[in-house]
């Protein structure tokens, strides 16, 4: 069938020279390894790890984060190989493009958006909130929103994105300068929360380090659509801790995790990708990972995790609060409110570069990978993304669909850690200046991985996944499987066989 022939991997690259739609090599891996962390090291810093320990693992929440950080280390590998032997923009989808065919490429594109979307507008509009709680904390009183008629208009998104969107269409080197000033200011905030933590360690409060399942005592919990996939699959009744909630926790804080797939998507803009690639993705996961360690060791160690649960929206700034130093408060708040800065910069760019990898290819409107000839980026392609994640995040409730970037991201990583060994088949004359260690057993152990975190997200979360499958297959049957260039190519080699006959 024709929507399952692949892309071959040399018009892939051949078409990155296309005048008009070329973009410009000018990142190190000290880029990248900033992109890394400035898309990781968010908010979720402050707060998920402390909803982790306690809804689910408790203090051992440090093996949730560890748990989390191997499967994105393993789906990294994957995607180092890929982007090493295809070094071009749109990560996932122009990997699945050129190994799996059209269709599931599409689909993981049309994820790819979900997840870079989803995440813009999630995090904008939770920068906006922290902006006003800023401003609290020092004595003005700033309203998070303003009433235009009917519409309740949060006003925060719309100046990040702005001031984001302007400056990647100026230029992603100088993109990378600002996320590198903002990235080492939240760096020094995160290690001052660390230090000073530490100081109220007490070791009693980490024991017991695993607690004993409990039955779910929360309704949202209990109810049906709140339960995980894989409670609702085997008739598990829902319970918190215990060694499934420690899986559960990894599933929940690997949404600190994502972003490393987005630095992939730069490919197509980093000097020597080869080698400057894996060192700069690596060297950001590492960094990362041990800051997330470092902090849920502070937060579980300065009070015994059942304070946490007993808080409706437990963060950092509750462990500070129950140890008396509220001065901590503003801090983290300040730390909160740099570090979402820089992760919408990150999003938008790979939101952009994702669009753009899928419209070169016809799939959707050729007229968005169009990009300036003075600074090699596609201007009006991402104006288009700031402006839709900015009238989403401002104008819509979008918490909602949190759990939406972590399926769509681990989805993509499934599908790449399975495409390595697929290229390796169908290439084997392609030497990645990377390849993922021990054969198959890693990426077969990353799909597997992910594909379980996948199952302890909620029922609900995978009904709206199904829900925007329909809608993207509808989209592609419709517009993308006829507009496609590899399908035009196709049928114009058809049609010269024809006439030759």
């Amino acid at each position: 069938m024709q929507i399952f022939r692949t892309k071959p991997i040399e018009a892939t690259i051949a078409e990155t020279h296309e005048p008009g739609r070329r973009l410009k090599r000018s990142l190190s891996a000290w880029d990248l390894m900033i992109m890394g962390v400035a898309v990781a090291v968010g908010a979720g810093i402050f707060s998920v790890g402390a909803k982790a320990a306690a809804s689910f693992a408790g203090p051992a929440v440090t093996v949730s984060f560890a748990i989390a950080a191997v499967a994105c280390a393993l789906a990294i590998m994957c995607y180092a190989e890929f982007a090493t032997a295809i070094p071009v923009a749109g990560s996932a989808y122009v990997f699945t493009y050129a190994t799996m065919g059209e269709v599931l490429a599409w689909i993981i594109g049309w994820n790819l958006i979900l997840e870079l979307f989803t995440a813009g507008a999630v995090v904008a509009k939770y920068w906006g909130l922290y902006l006003s709680k800023v401003f609290s904390l020092v004595g003005v009183d700033v309203p998070p929103s303003i009433q235009l008629g009917p519409v309740e208009l949060v006003w925060g998104p719309f100046l990040i994105v702005s001031v984001f969107t302007a400056l990647l269409v100026l230029g992603t080197k100088l993109s990378a300068r600002v996320a590198n000033f903002f990235t080492i200011i939240k760096i020094a905030v995160v290690l001052f929360v660390i230090v000073v933590g530490f100081f109220y360690i007490k070791a009693e409060n980490f024991s017991p380090f695993v607690p004993s399942a409990v039955p779910a005592q929360s309704a949202d919990t209990t109810a049906v659509l709140k339960q995980s996939l894989f409670a609702f699959a085997t008739g598990a009744a829902p319970a918190q801790y215990g060694l499934f909630g420690v899986f559960a926790g990894a599933a929940l804080v690997f949404f600190a995790f994502i972003g490393f797939d987005v630095v992939a998507t730069s490919a197509e803009e980093v000097k020597n990708p080869q080698k400057t690639l894996p060192r700069g993705i690596f060297a950001g996961l590492a960094v990362v990972t041990l800051l997330y360690i470092l902090v849920s060791l502070a937060l579980t160690g300065m009070v015994p995790y059942t304070t946490l649960a007993a808080a409706d929206q437990p963060t950092l700034t509750t462990a500070f609060e129950a140890v008396g130093n509220t001065d901590a408060a503003k801090v983290i708040a300040f730390g909160s409110l740099v570090g979402l800065t820089t992760v919408i910069m990150v999003l938008l760019m790979g939101f952009a570069r994702v669009v753009l990898a899928m419209s070169r290819d016809g799939l959707l409107p050729r007229a968005l990978s169009v990009t300036s000839e003075k600074r090699s980026t596609p201007a009006r392609l991402q104006i288009l993304c700031g402006v839709l994640v900015a009238l989403v995040a401002g104008l819509t409730k979008v918490d909602v669909l949190e759990e939406m970037i972590n399926i769509g991201t681990l989805s993509a990583f499934v599908v790449v850690s399975l495409g390595v060994m697929v290229l390796r088949r169908k290439r084997p004359d392609l030497k990645a200046a990377f390849r993922v260690p021990f054969g198959k057993v890693l990426p077969i152990v990353s799909a597997v991985l992910c594909l379980y975190l996948m199952t302890n997200l909620a029922v609900e979360t995978w009904i709206y996944f199904a829900g925007w499958l329909v809608i993207g297959l509808i989209i592609y049957f419709a517009y993308g499987q006829r507009h496609s260039r590899l399908n035009e190519r196709f049928a114009a080699q058809r049609e010269a066989i024809t006439e030759t006959q």
